[in-house]
């Protein structure tokens, strides 16, 4: 049998497309073989390749993006079974053949086997006639099995809340679930601030409450519930002894209310409270262990949301930092959220400039420029990622580089001047492709000293600078090397020429900001 893609798995709108050998293009328009109506997809989104070596997904440059278990991918060779996300729009890919799809359900109760059927059971079945209110939840009519129904539902619960989302709709589908499954007038999901530590409305769902309440709900039930850390029932919130202060129960006339923690593993994430404001001694300790129950499998999908959300900004986050600093350093940065506080420390710079350029430049076409520097700028830069260098910034046709921060070693100097060496090795090899239709030559500077390293910028901009005298410096001295050349100054000539660089004394140099001759080598 050949894989399945299901589109909304384990919802009233399920598709099941049996993928076809061969490439299988899935999008927007009727054009594709999975045709998926939904804005959020590209025209053509994505292709899977089925193949007898094996499955392969391909974005198609998609705006929305494609994801994989939750981390966004531009090509992914699938294995058995993973949930794959199209924009918005939610799936499941199978590759063996298709007997069940009843996942154990995400609850604290340990639940050992259900019958196969299950899966072709929705929720409007197990929930029976919405007018069937033996309690605040909406069960079937009375049953010998009531508990097993329950644990029906919960598990259907669970497979709903399993498919992959993000944050925002997952929210609004816990609460639209908790219509169905309760007999309640408004629902509100809180999450918790992690800085604050101060509970904040994410999202609110009323049944047809007129006027003011529509949007109001009891804060000082949810801080209560928050605090105490396990669910409660208010049943006649207005006089109950545990709400004295709470004013907004009378102004809101709450008759019957109540709130659960969304707990998950250890960590409380946040409340989920629902209240009804009609009748009066509404929900029973049933209704409050069923919420619970819901509430802890809500808490697990609204974790793996959160987890998946973090995933894929870590990955982006990865990907940028990956163009400026070597991998060694990225755990480090991470760990710090992105962040870098400036700092002073001693670093080498270097500043390696194309010589000639404006002159080349005037000559050529605009298109052939950033051609030329397309190529030109990548095999520089390599070599300082190789040498564990920081790659600061490009300046029009110049490379900014520094070795000693943010990741110190005792061999930055030695690491820089070598990575020069490299590059005027990189270029001659460039110039040997060229075979003549173009030729460059650069000219380096590197320069040792104290400079104050970090983020600068505003909150919505920030870069990795190096400022100082040493920073001024690897530029200056870069103006005083010839095509081809290398020219090194600063603290650690020494330290460079003990690790057996050959170094040539130049005549003394007066540069812009000194007042006495630089002393500078240049390296053979």
């Amino acid at each position: 049998m050949n894989p399945l893609l299901i589109v909304n798995p384990a919802s009233a709108d399920e598709q099941i497309f049996e993928l076809k050998q061969g490439a299988n293009t899935v999008g927007r328009t009727r054009d594709n073989d999975v045709s998926l109506a939904n804005k959020s997809l590209s025209r053509a989104h994505a292709r899977i390749d089925v193949t007898a070596s094996g499955v392969v997904l391909v974005d198609l440059g998609s705006k929305n993006g494609t994801w994989v278990d939750g981390v966004r991918v531009a090509t992914h060779t699938l294995g058995r079974a993973h949930t794959i996300t199209f924009g918005e729009v939610a799936a499941s890919y199978e590759r063996a053949p298709r007997v069940t799809r009843v996942k154990a359900p995400l609850m604290p109760t340990c639940i050992k086997r259900f019958d196969d059927d299950l899966s072709r059971v929705s929720l409007a079945e197990l929930i029976g006639p919405k007018h069937a209110r033996a309690t605040g939840r909406k069960p079937r009519e009375a049953s010998a099995d009531r508990d097993r129904d329950k644990l029906r539902i919960l598990l259907k619960v669970s497979q709903l809340l399993s498919t992959p989302a993000p944050l925002a709709a997952l929210l609004a589908s816990v609460l639209d679930l908790a219509f169905e499954l309760l007999d309640i007038d408004r629902a509100v999901l809180l999450m918790l601030d992690p800085e604050t530590g101060e509970l904040e409305p994410r999202t609110l769902k009323t049944r047809a409450v007129s006027g003011d309440k529509a949007g109001l709900f009891s804060m000082s039930i949810a801080r209560y519930v928050m605090e105490h850390g396990d669910a409660a029932l208010f049943n006649d919130a207005a006089t109950d002894p545990r709400l004295a202060q709470a004013g907004s129960v009378n102004l809101q006339s709450i008759r019957t209310s109540m709130c659960s923690p969304l707990k998950a593993r250890d960590r409380t994430l946040g409340v989920l409270y629902v209240d009804n404001l009609r009748d009066g001694g509404r929900f029973g300790e049933e209704d409050l262990e069923f919420l619970s129950a819901f509430a802890c499998q809500a808490a697990i999908a609204v974790e793996n949301a959160l987890l998946a959300d973090q995933l894929a900004a870590e990955a982006v986050s990865r990907a940028q930092l990956l163009r400026f600093f070597p991998p060694a350093v990225l755990p480090a940065i991470l760990k710090a959220g992105g962040g870098l506080a400036a700092v002073e420390v001693e670093a080498t710079v270097l500043f390696c400039d194309l010589c000639g350029y404006t002159e080349m430049s005037s000559r050529m076409k605009p298109t052939d420029v950033i051609e030329l520097l397309n190529r030109y700028f990548p095999a520089v830069a390599e070599v300082v990622f190789r040498h564990e260098g920081t790659l600061e910034k490009y300046i029009g046709d110049a490379l900014l580089a520094v070795w000693g921060a943010p990741l110190h070693h005792d061999d930055d100097a030695v690491r820089a001047v070598q990575a020069a060496i490299d590059m005027q090795r990189a270029v001659r090899t460039l110039n040997a492709e060229w075979r003549g239709e173009r030729e460059v030559s650069i000219h380096i500077g590197v320069y040792s000293g104290v400079v104050a390293a970090g983020n600068i910028g505003s909150k919505d901009f920030l870069q990795y600078a190096t400022i100082g005298d040493a920073t001024n410096m690897g530029s200056r001295i870069c103006g005083l090397a010839e095509p081809g050349q290398i020219v090194l100054g600063g603290s650690k000539v020494s330290l460079v020429r003990q690790a057996g660089v050959r170094l040539t004394a130049l005549e003394p140099a007066l540069v812009k900001g000194k007042d006495v001759p630089l002393e500078v080598h240049r390296v053979e």
